[in-house]
């Protein structure tokens, strides 16, 4: 059976400042971090492979993504786009 991962590679100082951002963030390394970014790019486009991260597991991916810094911060507005009519 193949191995079902690959090596990606990627500069060394993105590499160490991820390593370096995400310390106390809850990921246990740079490589599950990346892995978790890259899902969520992945879901937003769609990968029509039924591995498809749900809508609350997306908003948690975003939101840990803001807390780290990697993603602005939402204004009130933007927090009810994407949210059906009633929740707002």
């Amino acid at each position: 059976m193949p191995d079902s991962r690959v090596t990606i590679k990627i500069p060394r100082a993105l590499y160490h400042r991820i390593r370096d951002s995400i310390a106390d963030s809850g990921f246990s390394s740079a490589t599950e971090f990346i892995v978790y970014v890259l899902r969520d790019l992945v879901a937003e486009r769609g990968n029509g492979d039924g591995d498809e991260l749900s809508r609350d597991e997306l908003r948690a991916i975003r939101t840990r993504l803001r807390n780290l810094g990697y993603l602005p911060q939402q204004t009130a507005s933007q927090q009810n786009l994407g949210r059906p009519e009633k929740e707002r």
